[in-house]
């Protein structure tokens, strides 16, 4: 049954306990009902028949740390729901009460006073799940291997100063000669594979340590954690490769980017979506991700133009996708990020060159666009004027003539 008036709900979550409260105007005035939950799932269904049978069209609640998911998920069927940052619904010091702020949440709503938060269907859910968690197993890679050359370093194993990657195929190979306690270093170079094998005497040289029976033991113990790894990120894989299947032209559209390959087009479908719905333009996606020029003004000075945080995943990898590019040779970004260069520092100049690529995401999963390369950018005549009369400054500053260090036209006299 469809409510004939407006009812909005705001839920204050705790790790045991929901504190509801149901706002409804009758003759202009605002009514409230209150009513505590348990987070169980079969209190989260008696949550939801409560709010059905009072005829609530809308939920509104703060993203507690992860409490909220649970309720989430269980009330999604049934309701449109909203989820406002704690930071934005915070009560005042010696005010906080658990059902005062569910009334100020409800209220807040009510008055159109609060921002909502994306938050994706089931199914981008469970991408983002897969791929946030393929991060965090890489990331745990980087430290195991940190550790690996510690104690190499430990014994006087300069392995690492040969090999460029110690957990590589040769490194492998090495390593787990050494956990076997090998000390012979022609036996240990002899695992060298392809252009390794011309650095022979230099890895004789770095591979003359040894490594005590704990140093050994620890050493064992970290390849088996990169194989776990390695054999989790594999199931991940193969798993993303199944969910994203229908998506798969989206992917090898994004691929067309300079600076991404398989693994960045499908974190970048994980935390964006398909069509990217949720944004209504491109500088609206570049604010949620935080890679736009921030702004802290106070009294017509802005004393700040630090980003915001926003989506810390896509942040690093947008980061990470513009390094890539700017290294991409007859590229536009590379030649975006070298005219940004006299007036930006490297790291502001490769962020402007992720802010581009941010835009430039969005608009090919917005508009459903190809990209198209245009490679190294030629600059309009406003441009070259401009750098040519910061030219003839310089050369004013230095005291040179430009006339001396310009080219003669043949046949001219000076």
């Amino acid at each position: 049954m469809e409510p004939v008036y407006r009812c909005v709900a705001g839920i204050d979550v705790h790790k045991k306990m929901l504190a509801v409260i149901v706002r409804r105007d009758q003759d202009g005035q605002p009514q409230y009902e209150k009513r505590k939950f348990g987070t169980t799932r079969k209190e989260i269904l008696a949550l939801a028949a409560w709010l059905q049978h009072g005829q609530v069209s809308e939920v509104v609640m703060e993203s507690t740390a992860q409490y909220w998911r649970p309720v989430w998920y269980g009330l999604e069927p049934h309701f449109q729901l909203h989820l406002s940052h704690p930071l934005k619904t915070r009560a005042p010091r010696g005010r906080k009460r658990d059902y005062r702020d569910a009334q100020r949440l409800a209220d807040r709503w009510w008055a159109g006073d609060l921002e909502d938060s994306f938050i994706p269907g089931a199914e981008q859910r469970g991408w983002r799940w897969l791929t946030r968690t393929r991060t965090h197993l890489k990331r745990k890679m980087g430290v195991v291997r940190n550790q690996v050359e510690g104690l190499l370093e430990q014994g006087g194993i300069k392995l690492t100063a040969v090999v460029s990657d110690a957990l590589g195929v040769s490194g492998w190979a090495m390593l787990e000669r050494i956990a076997k306690g090998e000390t012979d270093v022609e036996v240990l170079a002899g695992e060298a594979r392809g252009a390794l094998r011309k650095k022979k005497a230099q890895l004789q040289e770095a591979l003359a340590g040894q490594l005590d029976p704990i140093c050994r033991l620890l050493l064992r113990q970290h390849m088996e954690q990169v194989k776990l790894f390695r054999q989790q990120v594999e199931e991940i894989n193969q798993a993303l490769a199944v969910a994203m299947q229908a998506h798969t032209p989206t992917l090898v559209r994004l691929g067309k980017i300079p600076g991404v390959d398989l693994y960045a087009a499908q974190e970048l479908l994980a935390e964006i979506g398909p069509g990217a719905v949720a944004f209504p333009s491109a500088g609206q996606f570049a604010s949620w991700v935080g890679v736009c020029p921030g702004s802290q003004e106070s009294a017509g000075v802005c004393y700040s133009h630090r980003s915001a945080k926003g989506n810390r995943y896509l942040r690093r990898l947008l980061c990470q996708i513009a390094w890539a590019a700017i290294h991409t040779k007859d590229t536009f970004f590379a030649a975006w990020f070298a005219r940004l260069l006299p007036r930006v520092e490297g790291k502001g100049a490769a962020w402007a060159v992720a802010h581009r690529i941010a835009k430039v995401i969005w608009l090919m999963l917005h508009e459903g666009v190809e990209y198209q390369e245009k490679g190294a950018a030629t600059a309009n005549p406003r441009t070259l004027a401009r750098k040519l009369r910061r030219l003839l400054r310089e050369f004013e500053r230095a005291g040179i003539d430009p006339k001396s260090v310009l080219p003669q036209p043949v046949g001219a006299t000076v």
